[in-house]
C-alpha cells in the first residue's frame, strides 16, 4: 500500500510475515509455535494480514504470501537500485564517422545502439533502425557522417545515474527505445 493508504503493521506481524516468506506454505500451528504463543493469539493478526493482502492462506496447505507483496516487495527492490550501479560502458563514434564505419562498429561490438559524442559530450543517438534506413536512402556510406542520421539529444531520452531501473525501464517502453543513455550534468 502507497501513499495516504500506509499502514503500520505490529512487530508481532512483521515476524509473522518473516516467518512465513522463510517458510511457506506453513500452518497457523507451525508459526504459533515459533512464535512461542497458541494459534488463538495470532488469529487476529493473521486476519489482519489477510485482508491487507500481503498473505493468503489455503486449507490443508497454509499460509504463503501474496502475489501483490512479493510484487510490492520486487517493485521497491528494483527502485533501490540505481542505474549508476548497473550501467555498462557506452559504445561511441564521432559525428564525423561515417556510416559504414558506425555499422561496422555496431557489429564488431555487438551492440544495439551506438552514442555520437564530441569531446566526451552526447551529440547524438544512432540505433540500427537509423542505420537500415541510411542503407536503404541509397547514399554513399563511406562517405556520408553519422551526424547526419543520428537521433540528436534535444530529441533523445536519457537518465541520470540516480534514477532508478524502474524508471529507466519505463522510459525504455514510454518511448519504444532499446537503449537509453546515462548522463551527466557539469555543475
Amino acid at each position: 500500500m502507497k501513499g495516504d493508504d500506509t499502514i503500520k503493521l505490529s512487530t508481532r506481524q512483521e515476524q509473522i510475515i518473516k516467518i512465513i516468506q522463510e517458510n511457506q506454505p506453513i500452518t497457523g500451528e507451525a508459526i504459533a509455535d515459533k512464535i512461542g504463543l497458541t494459534r488463538a493469539t495470532l488469529r487476529p493478526d493473521l486476519a489482519v494480514l489477510s485482508m491487507c493482502k500481503i498473505i493468503n492462506a489455503k486449507p490443508k496447505v497454509g499460509y504463503f504470501i501474496s502475489e501483490a507483496k512479493s510484487n510490492e516487495d520486487l517493485t521497491d527492490k528494483l527502485m533501490s537500485i540505481k542505474l549508476s550501479d548497473v550501467k555498462s560502458m557506452p559504445i561511441v563514434v564521432n559525428e564525423s564517422t561515417s556510416v559504414y564505419d558506425a555499422i561496422v562498429t555496431l557489429f564488431l561490438e555487438n551492440v544495439g545502439t551506438l552514442f555520437v559524442v564530441d569531446n566526451k559530450v552526447l551529440k547524438g543517438i544512432v540505433s540500427r533502425k537509423d542505420l537500415l534506413k541510411a542503407t536503404m536512402g541509397g547514399g554513399d556510406l563511406s562517405t556520408m557522417p553519422i551526424g547526419v542520421i543520428m537521433t540528436r539529444v534535444p530529441k533523445a531520452v536519457y537518465c541520470t545515474e540516480d534514477e532508478s531501473i524502474i524508471d529507466a525501464a519505463e522510459k525504455i517502453i514510454e518511448h519504444e527505445v532499446d537503449c537509453i543513455p546515462i548522463i551527466e550534468f557539469d555543475n
